[in-house]
């Protein structure tokens, strides 16, 4: 059941958006003048006409109580989720009661919250008489997975050999040879069913053009590709979660076992990457009883947004449940036990000094990680030079900023925030430097997005 009354903020609503445009458009209709008959229940519902270009006003209805997060409808043309009708509607809601006060849905709402419920209840009810997955011939899916982990082995072995021409051959020819050479080794990794092993050849590619220390980072980037490359062939000697970690790195898929954890999940950050086919979507939980970090991920065709969204700011009871592999903290979210409602919580902050050790000790068990979530406190946004960096308000140390931050809106919204006083910062550490993702103000304040 949701709680009415306890609405969310406008970023939080705007956090949903697919994209900037639907950002800009939903925010035009946040307001009561194109609304008519809108209105919210108690089980997390809320509705509205909207007046379009047409002659019959477009019905919209969001279900803000859904188990992975809020779901739409709309009999607008749109095929973009959510379109800017139901961000227009959230953000109305967000305002207050005034425009869209309790009551009863209309028909139309009530229909599809009958059909949604139907069919969630269809899904359970199958999940729970059904057999487990993979349960269908178990000997047959013993054999496809020795087929595959055939293939990979050969595209291992093939990888080592190519970095060993490069080696012999000296890393200047890596400059002259051009990216060609990289995405041909890519495809042949791609073909060994090792996504994991050409998404890493395909970064190798792109170094020679980064810039000048360019041997250095292409001798570093090739180290680790080496031995991600013994990790699996000499997979048989490692301790069972190293070998599941090789596993995951090399792109082996794998589903979530670990015990589920039941606790109030603090959504700590929501953002995402794209390419030319998928679009990723990542999600931070904080768990406020067992101090546990986790990451959800969420995927979906290029040009949609995934499925899954979890604005930042709330809080949801739920369980969720660890994927192998030892310093993995991908989870995957399970039931979900209340909507989510905004929260004062907020994550335990480190130094900018533990921050860089924990990530120290993060390697250890996952020699190939790019960067591990951290909530650092009270620090304070500096320049430094031409870059940025966060410095501890009661220490002489800081964090550079990444370059990718360094490019992003964010990074003007956070130095205002701050305005030259500490703020607590969430984001993700790593061997580039800190990346911000969330901040929140000394003393009382919601959480602002950064991403």
């Amino acid at each position: 059941m949701t709680q009415q009354g306890v609405r969310w903020t406008a970023d939080q609503v705007l956090a949903l958006a697919p994209d900037s445009a639907s950002r800009k458009a939903g925010s035009k209709l946040g307001a009561a003048g194109p609304w008519s008959e809108a209105g919210s229940s108690d089980e997390g519902t809320v509705w509205g006409l909207c007046k379009g270009s047409g002659s019959k006003p477009y019905q919209t209805v969001v279900d803000i109580a859904d188990a992975s997060g809020p779901a739409y409808k709309c009999s607008c043309p749109s095929r973009k989720f959510p379109c800017k009708h139901a961000l227009g509607l959230l953000l109305l809601w967000a305002g207050g009661e005034g425009a869209v006060p309790p009551g009863s849905p209309p028909d139309w709402a009530e229909q599809w919250m009958k059909g949604r419920r139907q069919r969630a209840e269809e899904k359970r009810t199958a999940g729970t008489s059904g057999s487990p997955p993979g349960s269908g011939d178990p000997e047959a899916a013993r054999r496809r997975s020795e087929r595959r982990a055939e293939r990979v082995t050969a595209g291992a072995t093939e990888l080592e050999q190519r970095l060993a021409d490069l080696l012999r051959g000296g890393l200047a020819g890596a400059e002259q040879s051009g990216y060609g050479l990289w995405e041909e080794t890519a495809a042949r990794m791609v073909d060994a069913q090792a996504p994991g092993l050409a998404a890493r050849v395909r970064e190798l590619g792109a170094v020679p053009a980064s810039g000048p220390g360019w041997p250095v980072r292409l001798l570093e980037e090739c180290a680790l590709l080496h031995l991600l490359d013994q990790g699996w062939l000499r997979r048989a000697d490692l301790p069972a979660d190293l070998s599941d970690t090789v596993r995951s790195r090399v792109g082996l898929p794998s589903s979530a076992d670990g015990k589920p954890v039941r606790d109030r999940w603090l959504v700590l950050a929501q953002y995402d990457t794209a390419d030319t086919k998928l679009t990723t979507r990542r999600i931070w939980l904080y768990g406020a009883d067992s101090d546990r970090t986790a990451l959800l991920l969420s995927y979906g065709a290029a040009g949609r947004a995934p499925e899954l969204a979890l604005p930042v700011g709330l809080a949801l009871e739920a369980e969720v449940s660890a994927y192998p592999g030892a310093g993995q903290l991908r989870a995957a979210l399970g039931e979900r036990f209340a909507p989510p409602v905004p929260a004062q919580t907020r994550p335990p902050g480190v130094t900018t000094a533990e921050a860089a050790a924990r990530y120290g000790e993060a390697l250890r068990a996952d020699p190939w990680l790019d960067s591990v979530p951290v909530t650092l406190d009270r620090v304070i946004p500096t320049p430094d030079g031409d870059s940025w960096q966060l410095a501890d308000a009661e220490a002489d140390t800081a964090l550079p900023l990444t370059p990718s931050a360094r490019a992003r809106p964010g990074l003007w919204r956070l130095v205002a925030l701050s305005g030259g006083a500490p703020v607590k910062v969430f984001g993700e550490c790593g061997h580039r430097g800190f990346t911000p993702l969330t901040a929140w103000p000394q003393g009382a304040g919601e959480a602002v997005p950064l991403c």
